[in-house]
């Protein structure tokens, strides 16, 4: 029995790093009750606090490879209630520059509101604190003076956000649904203009899309998602739709006005579908540590993506410790 999951577990990690391309949200798709893989067992007991450590990867659609170390500490409360903080570092690499930094912080609360043998039922209720402004910028040395960088390069995404969440879960489906609501403007500043005259062509700046004083739009998700779960051994498929029901906002240069005046206003494809479909690979080398894989593959994207969120391919690996 050992061997052979030790091959199943090969065998999976092998196929997972061959799947193809990614997802992408605003973080509250891996937040409380709307987390995927989640641990599920028949017998009602008192859950265990856990960490776990994770490795990010995520190719954007442009040249950005984002990459982030994420620790995410779940605290149980009593039986029925968790509180769930995540701390993420995260660096990013592209062809307008560098940037590294602490990400935006995530706090959650759990409810299980129903706990039977056959079923689970969950509340979440949660917030993301931003890091910073969103504003970080390179600088030009032909211009020779910093140039703002666009929001795929940024580390945080500038806003306070307030999450809440529902999950249905047994032993072979998970179905969470959640939203997403941003409060405030960040305080980017990247528009075209700035960069004209700089070492970069224009028409390779003009594919990032405007995004001064950003304030994203209300996302809605659902996740339905099928569980395998041997002793040892779990995997999952699912798909993973996040829908935009609000247009991303910014603030844009109004043309022939002199000085240059400003107009805030929502930008036409923004709001919209984005779907993915999502693996996971689950092995516990014991009953208090183990590891996950996830990959997603992304199908669907909307058209405008001034956030910086788009993702072509998305990799993770996580080690769990239950204590």
């Amino acid at each position: 029995m050992k061997n052979t999951g030790s091959l199943s577990l090969i065998f999976l990690l092998t196929c997972a790093n061959a799947l193809g391309q990614g997802c992408s949200d605003a973080g509250f798709c891996t937040m409380g009750a709307m987390k995927p893989d989640q641990h599920y067992s028949k017998k009602i007991n008192l859950k265990l606090n856990s960490m776990e450590l994770s490795f990010y990867r995520g190719t954007t659609t442009l040249t950005p490879i984002v990459k982030s170390v994420t620790t995410d500490l779940n605290f149980t409360l009593n039986s029925r209630n968790t509180f769930q903080m995540k701390l993420p570092y995260q660096w990013v690499d592209g062809k307008l520059g560098h940037t590294k930094d602490l990400g935006d912080i995530s706090l959650c609360y759990t409810r299980a509101m129903i706990v039977k043998e056959n079923m689970g039922l969950s509340f979440s209720l949660g917030a993301k604190i931003p890091t910073n402004n969103s504003n970080k910028t390179v600088f030009d040395k032909t211009l020779n003076k910093d140039l703002p960088l666009p929001m795929y390069y940024q580390t945080s995404l500038g806003t306070y956000d307030v999450i809440a969440g529902l999950s249905v879960i047994n032993s072979k489906w998970l179905v969470a649904t959640g939203i997403q609501i941003p409060l405030n403007q960040n305080k980017n500043e990247f528009l075209w203009g700035k960069w004209k005259g700089s070492s970069e062509p224009q028409s390779y700046i003009e594919k990032y899309s405007k995004a001064k004083d950003l304030k994203r739009g209300i996302d809605v998700m659902l996740r339905i998602e099928r569980n395998f779960r041997f002793s040892r051994l779990n995997f999952s498929i699912g798909m993973l739709p996040i829908y935009r029901i609000k247009g991303d906002a910014y603030t844009s240069p109004i043309p022939g006005t002199t000085p240059t005046e400003f107009d805030y206003k929502i930008r036409p494809g923004t709001t919209g579908l984005a779907l993915s479909g999502i693996a996971t690979m689950g092995y516990s080398f014991n009953v208090r540590n183990g590891i996950k894989i996830l990959v997603g593959h992304k199908l669907t994207q909307r058209d405008d993506n001034p956030d910086g969120l788009t993702r072509h391919l998305v990799t993770s690996a996580t080690y769990f410790y239950r204590f």
